[in-house]
C-alpha cells in the first residue's frame, strides 16, 4: 500500500513512544525537516505549515510536544507551556530526528529544523544538541523554556527571524542572541528583522500581529536557505 502523503504518526523516544504529523511530498522523497509547534499545541494551523514545506519538496515532522492537547487560549497556552517537561520534549524531538534519518522517503544526510515562539527555542536547543545531524536551523522569535544556556554544540547554519516590534522577545535581545550563537558556535549565522510583532508570520495568531507580506518575505527566505543547506 502507497504511504499516504500526510498522516499522525509515532515513532520511538528515549524507550518510550512519541507522536507527531507527518508530511511526504508527492514526489515521494526529499530533505528531512523537523518543525516545532508554537505554545499553542499540535493545532491545525501548524499541520498548515507542515504541509506546506512538504508541497514545497521537504519531508517533515511535528513531534507533537503536548501529547494531543491544544491551548484554545492565550491563558491556557501559558499553562501548558510552563508546565512541559524540557527535557522529555527534547527527547521526542530527537526521536524525531531519528525517525526522519531513517525514513525511506528522507533523501537528506542531515535534516533541518524550522520553530515558531517556543518552537524557535527549541530548534536551537536540538540543534546544540544533535550537532552535525542538522545542517541548518531556523528560529523564528524563538523564547521559552527550551532556550539553550549554550550555542556551543551548534554547527548548523542558523537564520533567524524576529521581530522589531516584538513585545515578548525584543530586537535587542533577538540581537544578543544572534550574537552569542556566533561567539560561541563558530557557525555560519545569520538573522533578519522585520517591522512586526510577535507570532508574525501566524496568519491565526490571536495576538492579531500577522503581516502577511512580512510573512511570505520571511518564507522564501527560509526556503532557500533549507534547500542550500539540508542536503
Amino acid at each position: 500500500m502507497a504511504e499516504q502523503p500526510f498522516q499522525n504518526v509515532t515513532f520511538p523516544s528515549n524507550e518510550g513512544t512519541a507522536h507527531g504529523y507527518f508530511a511526504v511530498p508527492e514526489s515521494g522523497s526529499g530533505p528531512g525537516l523537523i518543525v516545532i509547534q508554537e505554545w499553542w499545541g499540535l493545532d491545525d494551523g501548524l499541520k498548515k505549515v507542515v504541509d506546506r514545506f512538504a508541497a514545497e519538496g521537504f519531508v517533515a515532522l511535528a513531534p507533537d510536544l503536548y501529547g494531543g492537547r491544544v491551548a484554545h487560549d492565550s491563558d491556557e497556552a501559558g499553562q501548558m507551556l510552563s508546565s512541559l517537561p524540557v527535557a522529555q520534549a527534547t527527547k521526542d524531538l530527537s526521536g524525531g530526528v531519528d525517525f526522519l534519518i531513517g525514513h525511506d522517503a528522507v533523501k537528506s544526510s542531515t535534516v533541518g529544523v524550522v520553530g515558531y515562539c517556543m518552537g524557535g527555542a527549541f530548534a536551537l536547543l536540538l540543534a546544540a544538541q544533535q550537532g552535525d545531524r542538522i545542517s541548518a536551523a531556523v528560529p523564528y522569535y524563538g523564547v521559552g523554556p527550551g532556550t539553550p544556556e549554550s550555542y556551543a554544540g551548534i554547527t548548523a547554519a542558523v537564520q533567524g527571524h524576529y521581530g522589531t516590534q516584538d513585545q515578548i522577545m525584543s530586537a535587542d535581545e533577538a540581537r544578543n542572541t544572534e550574537e552569542q550563537i556566533r561567539s560561541e558556535s563558530g557557525a555560519e549565522v545569520e538573522f533578519f528583522y522585520y517591522d512586526a510583532g510577535h507570532a508574525f508570520m501566524n496568519p491565526d495568531d490571536k495576538m492579531g500581529t500577522h503581516k502577511p507580506e512580512l510573512a511570505e518575505q520571511a518564507w522564501s527566505r527560509t526556503l532557500e536557505f533549507l534547500r542550500s543547506k539540508v542536503q
